[in-house]
């Protein structure tokens, strides 16, 4: 069975990059899985789609944990834990990007013992990102010898029919271009080991016993009793007011705080640092950024040492 990850930003095209590489391994008589994987997502956040392909019934569901070929639509997403782009990857796997950078210097940068292909930026233009998409199809066609160059063409047609004569000629034009470029690398890549509920081991467990529960989560009959609850000490990050920048606009971070830890008194927000939890939310919302995060650690160091000298 063929394993495939696409791995893009939204908007980018990877949905539509996974669909006609299932249409063409379907056109070419594969029994054919073919997903997106992504949320509320916008334009821009990193997202995954996944091609499964194999001549016999495929039982298989879910995300592809062992992919044999990995398309990176954009290089920046490597680096990004978020995105996922290396998980389970292995000497078997081969690892297209495109990219500017060479195949080697992204074998030095990752030290990974698989196969490493770059596509030469000559095969999209770069103010045109919204056709990658039919690219990494076009190349990844090839990569894996199973699909024919006219059966990506029947695809790419079949596919994007819906969108105009000149989006699919554009679209065309590059997935065949990708294509033709990667005949050095035609069939390299091959099906990975099938599944087998033998070789199953369990994950690595740890159990934790149960504490009496009349010790470790006692009842609380009173009301308006969350004050107790000092969330504060859930923080690794410390939301600091530098006050000789803070405008006193008095609503902006204490509106955003989701949990009310901002109190604003005379203009001059103060933060209830007992139940602060360090979400960093005022930071992201403060118009003259006159909130900074400081890791909690230093900020308690600080006001020790800060009361040692006093």
């Amino acid at each position: 069975m063929y394993r495939i990850r696409f791995h893009g930003r939204g908007g980018q095209g990877m949905k539509t990059a996974s669909r006609i590489l299932g249409t063409a391994f379907f056109l070419e008589g594969f029994e054919v899985q073919d997903a997106p994987r992504y949320g509320a997502e916008r334009r821009g956040a990193p997202i995954f789609a996944f091609v499964r392909a194999d001549h016999k019934p495929i039982n298989e569901r879910g995300v592809i944990n062992n992919p044999d070929l990995i398309i990176v639509a954009d290089d920046s997403l490597v680096a990004v834990p978020a995105a996922g782009v290396l998980t389970g990857i292995d000497e078997h796997s081969v690892l297209l990007i495109n990219s500017d950078e060479n195949a080697e210097t992204w074998r030095h940068r990752l030290n990974l013992s698989c196969r490493i292909i770059t596509l030469p930026t000559d095969t999209e233009e770069r103010d045109e990102l919204r056709f990658i998409g039919a690219t990494c199809t076009g190349a990844a066609a090839c990569l894996l010898g199973a699909i024919s160059r006219h059966t990506l063409q029947q695809a790419v047609e079949q596919e994007l029919a819906g969108l105009g004569a000149d989006i699919v000629d554009k679209n065309l034009a590059r997935a065949l271009e990708a294509f033709d470029i990667m005949q050095a690398y035609e069939s390299c890549v091959s099906t990975g080991i099938e599944a087998d509920a033998g070789r199953y081991s369990k994950p690595l467990w740890i159990d934790l016993p149960f504490e009496d529960a009349r010790t470790s989560a006692p009842d609380i009959y009173a009301a308006a009793n969350s004050i107790e609850a000092r969330t504060g000490l859930w923080r690794t990050l410390r939301p600091v007011i530098d006050y000789e920048r803070c405008n006193q606009c008095w609503w902006v971070c204490s509106t955003f705080c989701p949990d009310g830890a901002i109190k604003v008194n005379e203009l001059t927000p103060e933060i209830d640092y007992d139940h602060c939890k360090g979400c960093m939310v005022c930071v992201a919302q403060c118009p003259p950024h006159a909130i900074e995060a400081v890791p909690e650690q230093l900020a308690q160091q600080a006001g020790t040492d800060q009361e040692a000298s006093t």
